[in-house]
């Protein structure tokens, strides 16, 4: 479509947005059921609630439009209350394409923009055809980039797939999932072994408790499929819900590799990352890299992320033999060192963690110190970076040690900062659709 005209989001749109709408006023006339409210008043209400629900969605979807250009998105929302907004295509951070349970049976997607300093998913486009989420999401992307507005997607590589029972057998090791079943056997014991009939009022809410323990990650992760493409890791899972987002090149702040006891016979872990760009719920969509994995696959697929990081490269030190009497079980585990691109800290006896920091990404360094900390003249260093599930630390090390390594970070990072040419986004997917390849 030209530039200029104005784009109308899919004629379907006010089902979704009417259906949320008579959904809160059942359950609001449910609750009322139990306080005496007759079936007649009910489906009177109800009546009344459905063709307001139908104008609602339909008023919403009439005032609402949108147009691109070459150098931003313009999108008008409002009925009553006129609200424009103008999104600069050059702050552009990512563009998912989300497909909620009842969005997919009506073949419909949301569309969800992320920029530079937003604090909440920006002008979301709810709700467009799929294809027509995919083609709009290329052109942002292109524009974005500088170049031209109806180039095709950049083709992708798959990488690896996560098999689902790899997805239910790392649910089933959880730990969480583990403490849960044991406490809801012995509330079982107790109730029949013993008679204490009140065990059952603990036992059936620790199992509603069990079961989203062990469902939502095999839901939220299934089919994960992490693809490569010149524009970055481009991640799709998912089984209620299915996101599409790309993860682009020079964006990941922080990884973190994750292995819990339970899965370290299989020799799996998990990975995470801290990427810029994404805030609040966006952040916790995007952080899991791997959900569960071999060893092997995460480290191959962390290379595209962080290149030429080699963990076993940066002189990791433990902590001094007094950091027991602050962490008496977990003290021996504690590392942390540096080279020349990257900050690494490894902690955990149960559940090993690996945070790994490239030095150019790195906004500030701190020390803190406890009380008991200070009458062991120890210390805790951390390197932070964007928000994000990553908080990297080197915890309880020696005092003036930590103060050493505080300084050798701040040249470390000052030094990397000064070389990093500035990210451009979709840098290597535009060079690449004209013909050069880095």
């Amino acid at each position: 479509m030209p530039e200029g005209n104005r784009r109308r989001l899919h004629p379907f749109t006010p089902l979704l947005r009417g259906w949320k709408i008579f959904a809160a006023v059942v359950v609001v006339l449910g609750r009322q059921v139990y306080s005496g409210v007759t079936l007649g008043w009910d489906l009177l209400a109800i009546g009344i609630a459905v063709p307001i629900a139908v104008a609602y969605g339909f008023l919403s979807w009439r005032f609402t439009y949108y147009e691109v250009s070459a150098e931003e998105l313009h999108l008008e929302t409002g009925v009553l209350f006129r609200r424009s907004r103008h999104l600069r295509l050059d702050r552009l951070q990512a563009v998912d394409v989300v497909r909620p349970l009842v969005g997919r049976a009506l073949g419909l997607a949301e569309l969800r923009l992320e920029v530079a300093g937003g604090s909440s998913a920006e002008a979301p486009l709810a709700y467009l055809g799929e294809a027509q989420a995919s083609a709009l999401r290329a052109e942002l992307l292109a524009r974005a980039a500088g170049i031209a507005h109806d180039a095709p997607e950049a083709p992708e590589t798959v990488l690896f797939t996560v098999p689902l029972r790899h997805l239910i057998q790392a649910a089933i090791r959880s730990s969480g999932l583990i403490v849960n079943s044991a406490v809801f056997v012995v509330l079982l014991v107790v109730g029949f072994g013993f008679g204490q009939w009140a065990a059952f009022g603990v036992a059936l809410p620790t199992l509603l408790v069990t079961i989203p323990v062990m469902a939502r990650p095999v839901i939220s992760h299934f089919e994960f499929t992490v693809a490569d493409s010149p524009d970055g890791l481009r991640l799709r899972h998912g089984l209620l819900e299915t996101r599409s987002q790309t993860v682009p090149p020079g964006r990941v702040q922080a990884v973190r590799i994750i292995e819990p006891w339970l899965w370290r016979p299989k020799g799996w872990c998990k990975v995470e990352v801290n990427v810029a760009g994404y805030a609040g719920e966006g952040q916790d969509k995007v952080s899991v890299l791997l959900p569960v994995a071999p060893k092997a696959q995460a480290l191959a697929l962390l290379g595209r992320v962080l290149p030429d990081v080699d963990l076993g490269a940066p002189p990791v030190n433990p902590a001094p033999t007094r950091a027991r009497w602050v962490d008496p079980v977990a003290w021996r585990f504690l590392a942390a060192g540096v080279d020349d691109r990257y900050f690494v800290a490894q902690r955990g006896r149960f559940q090993r963690e690996t945070d790994i920091v490239p030095h150019e990404k790195v906004q500030s360094v701190r020390l803190s110190q406890g009380w008991l900390q200070r009458r062991l003249a120890l210390a805790t260093l951390h390197v932070d970076t964007t928000p994000g599930p990553v908080q990297a630390s080197a915890a309880h090390r020696d005092a003036a040690a930590a103060r050493a390594l505080l300084d050798q970070e701040t040249g470390l990072a000052r030094a990397a900062r000064a070389r990093a040419a500035p990210e451009q986004w979709m840098r290597h997917s535009s060079r690449d659709r004209e013909g050069s390849i880095d």
